[in-house]
């Protein structure tokens, strides 16, 4: 099959919990007609979501990768993108963690290993997304940052520099293949998010928050994917780029509303 007549894919690396943002991005772009590459480290997590995708008549599969290992991003873009039947223009970069440690108690393994998850991995997953969409001279990559990719706060100091450093991949790869047809997009998810993770980890900090004061994944989701890929990223400047734009995505007063500023990144 030709591949302007292969179906649609999306590639979503990172996916957890069935009530997570990874979940919400698979389940949204099956509904608007994509094949979905459910991408995680759990297989029971990931084999859940496309389950459940299936039931509600959409089309999904699981693979089994951890982000930070070269070798599983290289089979998985290489299984994805040699598909009979479908064709990835979309890849979203969604692995991450989080945790308060005090900078004195921040071991080198505890920062090292942040480092490779919200910043490594996003290198290696940017960089086979681009080997391979390069050739086609089309493409959409999204990474996901947080508040800390643009500060650092008190407690978070390993956290924030691997976020922050994901955002200049994100840049770096913006102004280097923006020109060649490529779309890349770092969204800034300014707040805490309403999923298991934050739940099972901060249970006193989740019930504190309420869930009018967290972030609704579904709307997250919307928010995010209703700029990808033919809206917000086509943008090009006078010196013929394709820029990266940053979304910035803060609470509202009501749960499941998000308040969304899109700019443009200052580089």
């Amino acid at each position: 099959m030709t591949e302007d007549r292969k179906r649609p894919c999306a590639v979503i690396v990172g996916v957890g919990a069935a009530r997570g943002l990874g979940s919400a991005l698979c389940k949204r772009l099956s509904k608007e007609g994509y094949h979905v590459v459910v991408v995680g480290r759990t297989a029971a997590k990931v084999h859940a979501v496309v389950a459940s995708i299936a039931s509600q008549g959409g089309s999904a599969e699981a693979m089994v990768a951890d982000a930070c290992s070269e070798s599983d991003v290289t089979h998985l873009f290489n299984h994805a993108f040699n598909s009979n039947t479908y064709i990835p223009e979309l890849i979203v970069f969604n692995a991450g963690n989080n945790r308060r440690m005090k900078f004195l108690k921040t071991t080198v393994h505890d920062f090292e290993e942040f480092w490779r998850v919200g910043c490594f991995a996003g290198f290696l997953v940017g960089r086979e997304a681009a080997r391979w969409m390069v050739p086609l001279g089309r493409g959409t990559i999204i990474f996901t940052g947080a508040s800390a990719s643009l500060r650092g706060k008190s407690g978070f100091a390993h956290f924030a520099s691997a976020k922050a450093g994901l955002r200049m991949v994100s840049q770096s790869k913006a102004r280097e293949f923006g020109p060649m047809g490529l779309h890349v997009a770092h969204v800034v998810i300014d707040g805490c998010i309403d999923g298991e993770r934050l739940q099972a980890a901060q249970p006193e900090r989740f019930a504190a928050a309420g869930r009018d004061g967290l972030l609704n994944t579904d709307s997250i989701a919307d928010c995010s994917l209703g700029h990808s890929p033919t809206g917000a990223f086509s943008l090009d400047s006078g010196a013929g780029f394709a820029p990266l734009r940053r979304v910035v995505l803060k609470s509202a007063a009501k749960r499941g509303r998000i308040r969304a500023s899109p700019v443009l990144d200052g580089f």
